[in-house]
């Protein structure tokens, strides 16, 4: 298990949890002077940057790895007025809501395995693009209504052996942002057999899927 980093700045605190990162790499695209890749010693650099550039940052992380405490009196992270997630291409769910996964507040971002393989269930830890993952980060869309309460606290429990159970007011959406299911209660494979993903179909009970 990766150990959490913190870096202190004068007006920002930027901290870094390794086990949940998913390499998606916006922090040293977006922002290289503040967060560098390849170097030696303290990778992220928060006073090298207005504090509003690392925040764009973490707003962006879709794993939850980059997260930030304000110190100059700014607005901390907030939880979203709409509860989202994203059906990444051959990659893993990332969602963006008040998020407790198995009873435990596990903060405002997320990315969830959906390839069945990742060692740090239920997040991902990129093992995905390891083993050759292929799953359309396009479902098809499924007919819902509009959701009269559209965000609040999201619960995520990994069932044992099987799908994800999220209950909570939920949109699923595509990789590029279609929306395929409004919902307020759904299963999620993990198990990566499913042939109705990213939705359960029960392949977890014929495949010997460990969770």
């Amino acid at each position: 298990m990766a150990k959490l980093e913190e870096y202190r700045g004068a007006k920002i605190v930027v901290r870094f949890d390794g086990a949940k990162c998913i390499h998606s790499r916006h922090c040293v695209l977006e922002q290289p002077g503040a967060f560098q890749a390849n170097v030696e010693g303290p990778w992220i650099r928060p006073d090298a940057a207005p504090p509003e550039a690392a925040i764009e940052v973490a707003h962006n992380c879709p794993s939850g790895a980059i997260t930030y405490e304000r110190l100059d009196g700014g607005a901390q992270e907030s939880a979203p007025a709409i509860n989202t997630v994203k059906v990444r291409e051959n990659g893993p769910l990332a969602f963006r809501a008040e998020v407790h996964i198995d009873d435990k507040a596990a903060g405002m971002r997320a990315a969830l395995c959906r390839c069945g393989a990742s060692k740090n269930k239920p997040y991902c830890d990129a093992s995905h693009a390891k083993i050759g993952f292929v799953a359309s980060g396009e479902p098809g869309t499924k007919p819902s209504e509009p959701l009269a309460q559209r965000g609040g606290a999201l619960q995520i429990a990994a069932k044992p052996n099987g799908p994800l159970e999220v209950i909570g007011s939920l949109e699923i959406c595509s990789g590029t942002g279609r929306t395929v299911l409004r919902t307020q209660k759904t299963y999620l494979c993990r198990c990566g057999g499913s042939a109705n993903k990213p939705f359960c179909d029960g392949t977890h009970k014929r495949n010997g899927f460990q969770g």
